[in-house]
């Protein structure tokens, strides 16, 4: 391999992280720092089709990025045991407002999954859920690792160990100086994007290092790098053009607006017909700027093949909605 090698791709895209998952010992080495436990615990790990079951048509379908069935070796009263699990990993690199309710969804429909017509409830296997995200989720709490069960309020008994959430809110990385934990390293191999930070965090860690060299290799295939670039240029392309027609929208909307108004005004009278005609023009302009900014969106969306909940999301963040105006938007420009 060239130490001259310039090009790397960043794992916090998708298609890089999928390709680096793809390894069974950088899974190994990931899958065991987020669990707390060592390597060598981690009996064997697989790679699971992503689509998940449905039980009937008109079910939403859930695709996973990354899912993975791992076997972990449990002393249990000096007896060793096996337990499997089953984990979905996933990159979100854009701000998802309703993060937690996506997480619960797909969780929820993992662990459901397990379990088929004529089975006892002795087949459900524990299920996690990992988002590694590139946005603040929490602004209250400093810390960029979270791991939530189900718990009793006062008691703090858990209810089942069976469904746990993670998440890593990679861009606090650079607010806090944290412990040195290996999920640390892990989380800053994630988020590097120079050769210098992708070193630092191998040098600290052999499994990162492990990682690094698959790095490098996926990044000098030429046939996967034009598979990256397309990817980062349909996330590029993606979000300019939602950006765009959100811009286009609200601005013929003001414009539309103010003349709507002018000519109101003059109805009503010189002074005082102008000033509310305006006021009045202009707060329907915004309205119908809006209302085709939200349209663009969900057009573009559909396009994009994005689900029905990724567009409320898009629709709530750039037009600052409610997700109950977002949702009067979806049922009124959603195409089935």
């Amino acid at each position: 391999m060239s130490n001259e090698q310039t090009f790397l791709m960043k794992p916090k895209v998708d298609f890089c992280f999928k390709e680096l998952m793809e390894d069974a010992e950088v899974r190994r080495g990931f899958i065991s720092a987020l669990l707390d436990i060592k390597p060598e615990e981690i009996m064997w790990s697989r790679l699971l089709p992503t689509h998940l079951r449905k039980e009937r048509p008109e079910d939403k379908l859930g695709i996973l990025d990354i899912r993975v069935s791992i076997s972990e070796q449990v002393n249990e009263a000096d007896d060793a045991q096996e337990k499997e699990t089953q984990l979905d990993l996933e990159i979100q690199l854009a701000p998802f407002p309703l993060w937690p309710e996506r997480s619960a969804f797909y969780l929820a429909k993992m662990f459901t999954g397990e379990i088929h017509k004529g089975d006892g409830f002795e087949v459900l296997k524990k299920c996690i859920h990992v988002g590694i995200l590139d946005f603040i989720l929490f602004e209250d709490d400093k810390e960029f690792y979270s791991c939530f069960h189900l718990w009793e309020d006062h008691r703090r008994r858990m209810y089942t160990d069976k469904l746990e959430i993670h998440i890593l809110e990679l861009p606090k990385l650079k607010e806090c100086n944290y412990p040195h934990t290996e999920l640390l390293n892990w989380a800053c191999f994630f988020n590097a994007e120079q050769k210098e930070e992708f070193e630092m965090a191998a040098e600290s860690s052999p499994h990162v290092e492990k990682a690094y060299e698959r790095l490098m290799d996926i990044s000098a295939d030429e046939e996967k790098r034009l598979e990256y670039e397309a990817r980062e240029k349909a996330i590029r392309d993606h979000n300019y053009l939602m950006d765009y027609n959100l811009k286009r929208g609200l601005e013929e909307g003001r414009k539309k607006g103010m003349e709507l108004g002018i000519k109101q005004g003059i109805k009503q009278g010189i002074e005082q017909g102008i000033e509310q005609g305006i006021e009045q023009g202009v707060e329907q302009g915004i309205k119908q700027g809006m209302d085709r900014g939200a349209k663009a969106i969900i057009e573009i969306c559909q396009e994009d093949s994005r689900s029905r909940e990724e567009t409320a999301s898009r629709l709530i963040k750039r037009l600052s909605l409610s997700p109950e105006a977002a949702e009067a938007y979806l049922k009124k420009y959603w195409k089935v």
